[in-house]
């Protein structure tokens, strides 16, 4: 049988502007699935039920999406293409049914709100990203300081409340996943370097599919965080 380890473009910059195409539409369907999968949970009575009334079932939740994470993260290489675009769009469905309580929560006009103002963002974020010269490679440590005062922030919150304290956590997350747009979207395109001129197909849908599970990781905490803005704002 004949191996196709032929590049799915033999220049390195055209199959850039490929891959970064697969990205998005990857990364868009995954949002779509998620934002079906949470309206249509949402409006159903046995679910709100079952989650309401069955905190194991939560648990289970949250610990399937991480280990589906983590399987995409660190086996894809070894997966099949299938296997890995079912992991990402099963992920994308069990977030739509975590997040199914903020159609509960918040009004559906304060939702469109939020998703435009993040659609906007990370659209602007996104272009800055490709056709900027400057390589954010230095900030990783910096990304990973905020995330971890994040953090800290949210658990201290949780104990004592602090109305002034989940705004300013919830404007840190925008910058801070804003930043993580700008440098996991310059990431996509090193990896795409690394490759040289030897991709095949299947290596080129795989990577696109990382690159799409971060990117809706970066747009999905952008979206809940500005959500929590546009509410609080609202209380006010």
């Amino acid at each position: 049988m004949k191996e196709t380890r032929l590049t799915v473009y033999a220049n390195t910059a055209e199959r850039e502007n490929s891959l970064i195409r697969n990205v998005y539409l990857f990364m868009a369907a995954g949002l779509l699935v998620t934002g079906a999968v949470a309206f249509f949970a949402s409006s159903s009575a046995f679910l709100n039920r079952f989650f309401l009334m069955n905190p194991f079932g939560v648990i289970i939740l949250c610990v399937a999406q991480l280990a589906l994470v983590f399987s995409l993260s660190s086996r894809v290489e070894r997966m099949s293409t299938t296997s890995a675009l079912v992991t990402f769009f099963a992920y994308s469905a069990l977030t739509g049914l975590s997040l199914s309580s903020i159609f509960i929560v918040y009004p559906v006009a304060l939702i469109w709100k939020a998703f435009v103002t993040t659609a906007l963002m990370f659209g602007v974020t996104s272009i800055y990203a490709t056709v900027s010269k400057k390589n954010p490679a230095s900030w990783s440590r910096y990304l990973m300081m905020g995330l971890t005062g994040l953090l800290v922030a949210m658990i201290f919150n949780m104990i004592f409340f602090s109305t002034w304290l989940d705004l300013a956590i919830s404007v840190l997350g925008v910058v801070i996943f804003t930043g993580l747009t700008i440098w996991d979207t310059k990431r996509i395109v090193s990896m795409n370097r690394e490759y040289g001129a030897e991709m095949t197909r299947e290596e080129h849908t795989k990577l696109g599919l990382i690159g799409a599970l971060d990117l809706y990781l970066d747009f999905l905490n952008i979206f809940l965080y500005l959500l929590r803005i546009y509410a609080a704002a609202d209380r006010d």
